[in-house]
């Protein structure tokens, strides 16, 4: 069946392209139709309280995301008209400031200092302001734009929610630059390492068509992460080059043996149709493994690298022949030499003194497995944000003149009777840490009547039988104190109304802690174990999977340990897509060198002379897909301002090379010293199975 596609795919190179092209149309319009989240608390399990509590805040209570705006050194008339004008912004629930609060009947100095000092800070004051929409819904980007367009330059908009807003318009900034940073980067590094100038721009062709294939059907899943959206695209190029590079030099191995250049991409296809399904399997697994994190981010990015990698296949086996059919003259006609060295000299001195690699290799565990067990990490989500920007200048005059690191709401029953309330709200800001707290109840115990406060606040705290409590606190989202802090507040709560939930920014990120902790090592046995048993199954071998699978793991243990050497403290989520895409991406390079050194074991050469026509055969490959994976990241990685894509780019970059270093330096004397322990241990490896005539291959020399 295949061998019938390739012969007509190779006969109309054209009509093949012209339909690629076509494709694109649809491509274009499901990309620009698919939804980007920038709310990474929002792929938190649905089970969990803190996230059930936003849910309630989204309905009854109509705010499901909030911000404080400070306004300084402005008269009192100012703050009265510009929170009238907030107030008929599309998408604000409710803008509540001291005036509205209390009712302007209630004199400024007969209100209890307790709450005036949660409005008023030095010659500031503070409103707050409530969306009816997720942080992250369109409807809460554009009323944060609206009301930013009414405030002058003495106004600070903070809160998570503005957050958001800003680190989509940052990336939204930076994504073109992303793309044409890695093609740019990748181009030097193809242009370096390939023998003709033109073959490069073809290989980014094919690969840009696959690129816009995978961002099309995304609208499939309906929205993609920020993260995702950044990084796709790179990553996508990085790990699938190595499948135009493969399909081209085996065409140019049948051009020798085939007069008609379309029956000798024919048989490239068949070959490449073969090989590549094998091969891209392990980086499949590797990105499969990201779907069962609980944190729904990493399935995110899971099925959209996933779906990446079999587009990037299927163009390389449908597209891209008719490409390099079309461009074949002009392929032949800017042929250069490449700068790539001769590592022969290298390899036979490598294999000379193989038994000190790899007792390198095993030493080389002890430190790298420490690092990487040591590495400090961070999960507070604006310090992966430029310090200068608008929501974490607001964010952090908001600590230093209000004590409000974090805000948390607690939901509880509407029910609950004034002494129940009393004891509650004082036990809640007797906890270390609460700078003040608003609700209900507390506002009629200032001795404030009922009818002097104004419908709208006490539709903001009373909604649908319950009721809520919004409590301030001085300790930092993602520490320990709030951590403490939460713990404590809980235990209260639950004393009272067992129902409760509690949410917030901190609450959501302290259960963001708890999943990633799991998930960071659910994906890494996850991949480990699926990658293992596809190695297994390509070799028939028990050995050869722990052989590779550990020179790989060694080179993430180095990648990931680097941070801890440096005293770098690294985004949460960048452990557990390091570990499973690189160990996915990049151990093809080690297969690739254990298929052909078994292929020249089975022709009958000796165990040295074998490893040494390996390594030798495989540094060209290794050397280039590297490159291109560390040259489609690092630019990345040192563009982006947002600390959460630059980690994961740069950890990438470093780690493709590192891969490979591995590869070309330890794996060629491991596979060389394990070689006895294979053939015990799998099936066949000095034999193939069997010939077409019944016969089988003579064994190699054992020496």
């Amino acid at each position: 069946m295949i061998e019938k596609i390739a012969h007509a795919l190779t006969r109309r190179p054209k009509l093949v392209a012209l339909v690629a092209g076509l494709l694109l149309i649809p491509s274009v319009l499901g990309y620009v139709g698919t939804r980007v989240n920038y709310d990474i608390l929002s792929y938190l399990p649905e089970e969990l309280d803190s996230v059930q509590g936003e849910r309630l805040l989204e309905e009854p209570f109509h705010m499901a995301a909030t911000s404080m705006l400070i306004v300084e050194g402005m008269p009192a008339a100012y703050t009265n008209d510009l929170i009238r004008e907030i107030q008929r912004v599309p998408g604000v629930s409710s803008a509540i400031w001291l005036s509205n609060a209390v009712g302007i009947q209630i004199p400024t100095d007969m209100i209890p200092a307790a709450l005036r000092d949660l409005f008023y800070a030095g010659d500031s004051t503070m409103m707050i302001i409530q969306y009816e929409k997720s942080g992250a819904a369109e409807e809460t980007m554009a009323a944060i734009d609206a009301v930013r367009s009414l405030c002058n330059e003495k106004c600070f908009l903070a809160g998570f929610s503005v957050v958001i807003k800003d680190t989509k318009d940052l990336v939204d900034r930076e994504l073109p630059v992303y793309v044409g940073l890695a093609v740019l980067l990748s181009l030097a590094a193809m242009s370096l390492t390939m023998e003709s100038v033109v073959l490069p721009f073809v290989f980014l062709l094919s690969i840009g068509i696959a690129i816009l294939y995978n961002f099309g059907t995304n609208i499939i899943l309906g929205e993609i992460s920020y993260i995702t959206q950044a990084i796709a695209a790179v990553l996508q190029l990085g790990v699938t080059m190595d499948y135009s590079i493969f399909l081209y030099h085996r065409y140019r191995e049948e051009r020798q043996t085939h007069e008609d250049p379309r029956d000798a991409m024919a048989e490239a296809i068949v070959a490449a149709f073969t090989s590549l399904s094998g091969s891209s399997l392990t980086t499949i697994a590797g990105f499969v493994a990201l779907c069962f994190m609980q944190l729904t981010l990493g399935r995110d990015i899971g099925i959209v690298m996933a779906k990446g990698v079999v587009l990037g296949v299927a163009t390389v086996v449908l597209v891209l022949p008719a490409l390099l059919l079309m461009f074949d003259k002009q392929i032949e006609r800017r042929k250069h030499r490449t700068l790539i060295p001769d590592f022969g000299r290298m390899n036979q001195w490598i294999i000379r003194h193989r038994r000190a690699f790899v007792a390198v290799f095993l030493i080389l565990f002890l430190p790298a497995v420490y690092a990487q067990n040591h590495t400090a990490v961070y999960y507070k989500l604006d310090e992966a944000l430029p310090q200068d920007m608008a929501s974490i200048v607001a964010n952090n005059k908001l600590k230093t003149d209000y004590d409000m690191a974090s805000s948390h709401f607690i939901l509880l029953r509407d029910d609950l009777s004034s002494t129940e309330m009393n004891r509650l709200e004082q036990e809640v800001d007797e906890v270390e840490g609460v700078t003040s707290v608003l609700s209900y109840h507390a506002m009629l115990g200032t001795g404030i009547p009922d009818f002097f406060i104004p419908e709208d606040l006490r539709d903001m705290l009373k909604q649908g039988g319950w009721q809520m409590m919004m409590v301030n606190s001085s300790c930092p989202t993602a520490s320990d104190q709030a951590t403490v802090q939460l713990a404590q507040l809980e235990q209260i709560v639950k004393q009272y109304d067992p129902e409760a939930l509690m949410t917030g920014e901190a609450a959501l990120t302290d259960d963001l802690i708890s999943t990633s902790s799991v998930d960071f090592k659910v994906t890494n046995y996850i991949s480990l174990a699926a990658i293992f048993l596809i190695i297994m199954a390509v070799f028939r071998s028990l050995s050869m999977p722990v052989v590779l699978v550990a020179a790989i793991e060694l080179a993430i243990f180095i990648n990931q340990g680097i941070p801890y050497f440096t005293g770098t403290v690294i985004p949460f989520v960048s452990p557990t897509i390091i570990g499973c895409v690189q160990l996915g991406a990049t151990v093809d390079y080690a297969i690739l060198m254990a298929t052909r050194f078994r292929e020249e074991l089975r022709s009958g050469k000796s165990r040295e002379e074998s490893i040494c026509i390996a390594a030798a055969s495989s540094d060209a490959s290794i050397i280039t897909s590297s490159l291109v994976l560390f040259c489609a990241t690092l630019g990345v990685g040192i563009i982006s301002e947002i600390e959460i894509i630059s980690s994961i780019c740069m950890m990438l970059a470093r780690g493709a090379l590192i891969s490979a270093v591995i590869s070309m330096l330890i794996m060629p004397p491991v596979l060389c010293v394990c070689e006895p322990l294979f053939q015990k241990t799998s099936l066949h490896w000095r034999q193939a199975a069997c010939q077409s005539d019944g016969t089988k291959t003579p064994a190699a020399s054992s020496k």
